[in-house]
């Protein structure tokens, strides 16, 4: 994959991600990086983010928030994140939290 294209990745986040802050946290470093998309808690505890703009801008995100420990005051614990990657879509504007 090019670092620079354009792509969308999904990332289901696992571990203490709910109630604490973390769909706020991780909304700030998406926008940071210039990225689009959501993040929203799941029925089962975990935090989907749907992250989209460049390849290597969502990997980089994807590194802060699977940063054990965390240099960057992530709130909750992250246990683990699974990551599908798709093309990206027409429909995301800015990042907002669900």
């Amino acid at each position: 994959m090019d670092e620079n294209g354009s792509a969308r990745a999904v990332i289901w986040v696992h571990g203490r991600v709910q109630g604490v802050g973390f769909r706020w946290w991780t909304r700030a470093r998406a926008l940071e990086l210039g990225l689009v998309g959501h993040a929203r808690n799941a029925g089962d505890g975990r935090v989907e983010v749907v992250a989209q703009g460049e390849a290597g801008k969502i990997r980089q995100l994807m590194e802060l928030l699977e940063e054990k420990p965390s240099r960057h005051l992530r709130p909750g614990q992250v246990e683990t994140c699974a990551t599908t990657w798709g093309p990206p879509r027409e429909d995301l504007r800015g990042f907002i939290e669900k």
